[in-house]
């Protein structure tokens, strides 16, 4: 279609354009560069695409578990992801954005973050989706600094006339916070109607278990929760420059998963020396004694 990419058009946040031909007369831009170059196990890969009497379509793979928000939103027949569990979905979409901000030359901002564009796959990997409004960027240039607003209410960044690496550290604390609070980004019936002022108001009375999603009943280490809770409300801080990097939130994040193991098995060591405790208990009352 290209001519082996002979003339290019020129280079906008998709990638290079290049002049080109459809069925050999129309003449059209191509734009190829973003999708082909995006390569990594937390990204839904592009598998192919389909140009075929007028339909066109890309083709990405599969992932059978559906999105975070279909799990947490408590409508459909599904089981109730532990603490750990999101934890480790946290981590994945971390380091497919992390990819995106420093794996990729140029970097690339993905600008829409929300808990629908996280899938999950049969094994609950999760993988960053839909990359319609991403944009590419070249390091150490002013213009990794976007004007044109882009995303979903209530996870876009409020520094909407700065638009970089930062804005998808947003928009992911607020994913963080909804994984953890299962609640409404935005809710209008609310006492506060966005989730950070509303965490930041319970925050304020000081019982963290009004914060944490009810379905998980208690079953969690409070260490980690504090810590990730930390984390998230520092993401969405209003100000980019108080955020942290990707890299700085993965790092928090293993962190809080080493914790909550470190819980869990310390609690099945326990269960086990009761149980032998029980059975040793057990067999000396029912062994027949010498007389």
């Amino acid at each position: 279609m290209t001519n082996n990419f002979q003339r290019a058009l020129g280079e906008g946040g998709f990638g290079i354009v290049y002049h080109g031909y459809l069925n050999g007369s129309e003449e059209v831009a191509v734009k190829v560069e973003l999708l082909l170059r995006v390569h990594h196990t937390n990204l839904v890969s592009l598998v192919g695409y389909c140009d075929e009497r007028g339909h066109l379509a890309l083709i990405y793979e599969y992932m059978s578990n559906v999105d975070l928000k279909h799990h947490l939103s408590g409508k459909h027949d599904v089981s109730i992801l532990k603490w750990s569990t999101r934890l480790r979905i946290a981590i994945d979409a971390a380091l497919g954005l992390e990819y995106l901000h420093i794996g990729c030359r140029p970097s690339m901002v993905h600008r829409d973050v929300k808990s629908t564009n996280i899938l999950l796959d049969d094994q609950f990997t999760a993988k960053i989706a839909d990359f319609g409004l991403s944009r590419s960027f070249q390091l150490g240039d002013e213009s990794h600094i976007s004007t044109v607003v882009a995303g979903t209410p209530g996870y876009l960044d409020p520094e909407t006339g700065r638009l970089s690496e930062m804005s998808d550290v947003y928009s992911f604390g607020i994913v963080l916070l909804e994984m953890m609070t299962n609640q409404r980004v935005i809710d209008q019936n609310r006492e506060k109607r966005h989730i950070t002022e509303w965490v930041a108001l319970v925050l304020n009375r000081g019982d963290i278990t009004k914060i944490m999603d009810p379905n998980l009943y208690g079953d969690y280490n409070s260490n980690s929760v504090w810590k990730a809770l930390e984390l998230a409300m520092s993401c969405a801080n209003p100000s980019s420059e108080k955020r942290p990097s990707m890299s700085q939130v993965i790092s928090v994040l293993k962190e809080c998963l080493t914790s909550e193991n470190l819980m869990r098995n310390k609690n099945h060591d326990m269960e086990s020396d009761s149980s032998l405790e029980l059975t040793k208990s057990f067999d000396t009352e029912v062994v027949p004694r010498a007389r």
